[in-house]
């Protein structure tokens, strides 16, 4: 396992992240239960993975606690980067739909002491804001307040995580330019690289670091994933229209000679791309095994892509890798 800086934090965070919403939640059409999720989290961990990744309302706090349980007595050795904002304590979510947000300096501090309690931590090493909308980033209290909590250390350092879905390129350039963050999460693959292109150049300007997740578009840059496969209802991945599934299989055929040429499936492919640019700190790939924890591990090694290779890909996306767009 390679090991990077978290933006300008100082925090030595493992190349390849546990996005632990997996173990929380069921939207990836597989339930994990809590003696699993507690071996994948050990697992990860004796693989080189120091950076936990997760979310209050995952599970309305389950995949934090099953964080605590399985590290209550080595905090020190790993990274905690949860978030906040939904007001999970007083609404109750119905399948995968959004529920109110509360981004206020009152519920930041009972929100924060919720999570505390379930990581079993006295503090948090990333504490970022979830999904936050233009109202909340303009917001001159709620960031001083935020200040606060890292100047008194209870959380180390802030940042946010913009969604649900891909975009909210003004909301994530305000927050890196002008909030002080110390890092910011966003949808970024090779099918799929804008905003994130424009958020790695604001980044690189302001020493932020870049979370990633989605990296595999939602498993298509698995090889998992086929035009025949189909979704249930349950599954987060179910927003994926079939014409962009169809057209994506058509890019992956286009950028499968890249992968061969250097040794690599279209999965190693996906993920080294990404780890080839200088401000991702971090990949958030899905995991839901050990198996996959495994796979995803061995391609933190360090043998990525070159500046002139990166750029190849990143011109065939301009060029929508020659593929012609569907007739909606």
């Amino acid at each position: 396992m390679k090991y990077r800086v978290l933006g300008k934090s100082g925090i030595r965070v493992s190349e390849i992240g546990f996005g632990a919403w997996t173990i929380g939640l069921d939207w990836w059409g597989k339930k994990i239960d809590d003696s699993e999720a507690i071996r994948m989290l050990k697992r990860a961990y004796d693989l080189g993975i120091n950076f936990y990744e997760t979310a209050d309302m995952y599970g309305k706090g389950k995949s934090e606690k099953l964080m605590g349980q399985a590290f209550n007595e080595m905090r020190e050795e790993v990274i905690y980067s949860t978030k906040w904002g939904y007001d999970m304590y007083t609404a109750e979510q119905v399948g995968q739909n959004e529920i109110p947000q509360k981004h206020d300096p009152e519920f930041l501090k009972f929100a924060l002491s919720q999570s505390l309690d379930r990581l079993q931590s006295d503090y948090i090493d990333v504490y970022s804001l979830h999904n936050p909308k233009m109202d909340a980033i303009k917001d001159d209290n709620l960031f001083a307040a935020i200040e606060a909590l890292v100047k008194e250390g209870t959380i180390k350092s802030h940042g946010a995580a913009l969604g649900p879905a891909i975009g909210w390129k003004e909301e994530g350039i305000e927050v890196i330019e002008k909030r002080g963050i110390t890092c910011l999460q966003t949808v970024y693959n090779i099918l799929e690289q804008d905003p994130g292109r424009d958020f790695m150049r604001a980044a690189g300007r302001n020493k932020i670091g870049i979370m990633v997740r989605v990296p595999d578009a939602s498993g298509l840059l698995t090889g998992k994933v086929t035009a025949d496969t189909k979704f249930n209802k349950n599954d987060h991945r179910s927003f994926r229209k079939q014409e962009f599934i169809l057209e994506a299989m058509q890019k992956i055929d286009n950028i499968k000679p890249i992968a061969s040429n250097k040794g690599w499936n279209i999965a190693e492919l996906a993920i080294k791309f990404i780890l080839s640019q200088k401000p991702i700190s971090v990949v958030l790939p899905t995991m839901t095994s050990i198996e996959e924890i495994e796979m995803f591990v061995a391609l933190s090694d360090g043998q990525y892509l070159s500046e002139s290779e990166a750029a190849s890909i990143e011109e065939m996306y301009e060029k929508n890798f020659y593929v012609r767009p569907m007739a909606k």
